[in-house]
């Protein structure tokens, strides 16, 4: 299965990227998905269930430590080809 991934983090600051902000990003972008697109307002990644799902862990818990008030995500199932979503089959 593959998914795709949406999410800002805020509080927003339009005069520099926020801690939350910059390690959401870093997240995202060392977690090994495919189609990263990093922006001021929202990020997109897609990738293999198992990576995606451990990505938006590692996600959350670090931008709310880092000073995230709000997290606003989206998943969606992009290609149903199998059911796995413990990570074992993107590897």
């Amino acid at each position: 299965m593959r998914l795709r991934v949406e999410f800002t983090t805020e509080p927003f600051d339009l005069d520099e990227a926020p801690a939350h902000a910059l390690v959401a990003r870093e997240v995202i972008e060392t977690a090994e998905l495919d189609a990263v697109d990093v922006g001021p307002f929202g990020n997109t990644a897609e990738g293999g269930a198992g990576r995606v799902l451990t990505a938006v862990d590692a996600l959350l818990r670090k931008s709310l430590e880092a000073g995230a008030t709000r997290v606003s995500l989206q998943v969606n199932v992009i290609d149903d080809v199998s059911d796995d979503v413990t990570g074992e089959g993107d590897r």
